[in-house]
């Protein structure tokens, strides 16, 4: 077989260097101004604080049922802001789900909220069942943990929230083993009665 001319493969490659800079020059000067879709500004939230009223909040569960916050009223609540890729919220589970199954009828109700991908927080539960109620959010400048406070939008989050629907204690990190009933024993947090 002879070898081809070294003029000839210089000109192919020149062709093809030029077709390739002319898609180039296309797709980045006219494909995205013909498929962009306008984003939508959202803007941040004002983060709650100790003292205030829980702010109004529905989510999905894991199976696309919208729980109410508010549904909860009448006994304490604590919210738990999670992910499934955040190491400290998955060692910290297994205390909050047994603080969880440990508690009365009318004690302290734990909610997971997991600022994740529904497919990522089935995963994960499939591996570690909790039995407390799980709703999830996509991360935002506006979503339900910066809503709750969590202003740095740092995992876990943990925000204590009295039968009244009053904003009680947030924490910032994981919880240690046996901190949880301490954390929440400071504080008085009875049920509210019903009439």
């Amino acid at each position: 077989m002879n070898a081809p001319p070294r003029a000839s493969l210089r000109r192919v490659a020149a062709v093809a260097a030029a077709l390739g800079l002319g898609t180039g020059i296309y797709y980045f000067t006219r494909a995205p101004q013909q498929t962009q879709v306008p984003a939508m500004e959202r803007p941040a939230a004002v983060a709650a604080r100790p003292g205030d009223a829980m702010p109004a909040i529905t989510l999905p569960d894991v199976d696309g049922t919208a729980v109410e916050f508010a549904s909860f009223h009448g006994r304490p609540l604590l919210i738990n802001v999670w992910a499934s890729w955040c190491g400290p919220c998955v060692e910290e589970m297994p205390m909050l789900a047994a603080f969880a199954d440990a508690q009365p009828r009318d004690g302290v109700q734990v909610v997971g909220l997991a600022i994740d991908t529904p497919d990522g927080v089935c995963d994960f539960l499939e591996r570690v069942p909790v039995k407390y109620p799980i709703v999830i959010e996509q991360p935002a400048p506006d979503d339900a943990s910066v809503r709750l406070g969590n202003a740095q939008g740092l995992l876990p989050y943990t925000v204590l929230v009295d039968a009244g629907g009053t904003i009680v204690k947030q924490k910032l990190g994981p919880f240690a083993h046996g901190e949880i009933e301490r954390w929440i024993g400071s504080t008085d947090q009875r049920p509210v009665p019903t009439r």
